[in-house]
């Protein structure tokens, strides 16, 4: 069987759907699964062909738990979705391929280069990025950015334009940093969904404006063939260790076109739904590079000026027990 499993799944049901669609698509009695921590309370896990109770994963058998989860259901490819799971995924990338499952994930490197802003930065100086400027908190220039060194989506991430807005709590803690502020009304926001295959090379890359967060994910986003998806074309055409989908987050300046790189996630997107429905088919590639060993050619022709306006919906579970 040339299952699908689907990792820490959570509100995911966007892309949970997408694989479900592309997988049945090819393997008609393929199944995609959901492991999670608490599948009960997964929105992802429910509307998944079959839902997995899974330890956390920073308890130290996580890996080892998830490799007898993937045998006992015919898994062929693990689908890494959060931050915390990527270094302990991508460190035991090969006891997985002996049992020929593959982790869809880039190697250690890259990971650990993403987790780190400041070495994140330093990937994006090495790929002709300019980066934000990054403060000392005796000698900064307000307005200002506070997020932390180590984080993802909005936590613990603050906008500072006065003194008084400035805390102890952010003075004394070590890892939050200070880094230069862009200002909205001088810059858009930009999340690049990148797919690189096997070998590391680019075969898509789609520019999403983001119009409006929410919870550090995007709510409200369009496409653009602008000039970052040229530059990331000419720039970003190989990047060592990369593999599958990619995250970036860029700003660009309004009126000049200067680009700013702010981090990246070697991983799927919140707001990646946006990217596949304007034609990055992203998880039909996985299944035919990795089950169908199939080569890929560079993609261009997804759909710009597609908007992405996204709600809420409900997931009802009658008889449900505590």
């Amino acid at each position: 069987m040339n299952n699908v499993l689907i990792t820490s799944g959570g509100r995911r049901v966007s892309l949970v759907k997408a694989f479900m669609k592309e997988l049945k698509a090819i393997f008609p009695s393929a199944k995609v699964c959901v492991a999670d921590f608490n599948p009960n309370l997964s929105p992802a896990a429910q509307i998944a062909d079959k839902s997995i109770k899974i330890c956390r994963v920073d308890d130290a058998d996580y890996s080892d738990y998830l490799l007898k989860v993937c045998i006992e259901n015919n898994v062929k490819l693990v689908i890494p979705t959060i931050d915390t799971e990527l270094l302990i995924l991508s460190q035991n990338k090969e006891k997985f391929l002996k049992n020929n499952i593959t982790i869809v994930i880039s190697n250690e490197n890259l990971i650990e280069a993403c987790i780190d802003k400041i070495k994140t930065h330093t990937l994006f100086k090495k790929l002709n990025v300019s980066v934000a400027k990054t403060y000392s908190k005796s000698n900064y220039k307000l307005p200002i950015f506070i997020k932390p060194l180590n984080g993802s989506g909005s936590n613990d991430n603050f906008i500072v334009k006065s003194e008084s807005q400035i805390s102890e709590y952010q003075f004394k803690n070590d890892s939050l940093k200070f880094f230069e502020y862009f200002d909205a009304k001088l810059y858009d926001e930009y999340t690049c969904d990148l797919y690189y295959d096997r070998n590391s090379n680019l075969k898509c890359v789609i520019p999403r404006r983001r119009i409006e967060t929410r919870a550090g994910e995007v709510s409200k986003g369009v496409t653009k063939k602008n000039k970052l998806k040229t530059f990331i074309d000419e720039n970003f055409s190989f990047l060592e260790d990369a593999i599958g989908c990619i995250t970036a987050q860029f700003f660009l300046h309004k009126k000049n076109n200067e680009i700013k790189g702010i981090e990246i996630n070697p991983r799927f997107g919140g707001g990646f739904p946006l990217s596949y429905l304007a034609g990055g088919n992203y998880p039909k590639w996985i299944i035919q590079e990795y089950i169908l060993h199939e080569e890929l050619v560079y993609f261009d022709g997804w759909e710009e000026n597609l908007l992405m306006l996204r709600y809420d919906d409900e997931i009802l579970i009658k008889n449900h027990e505590d």
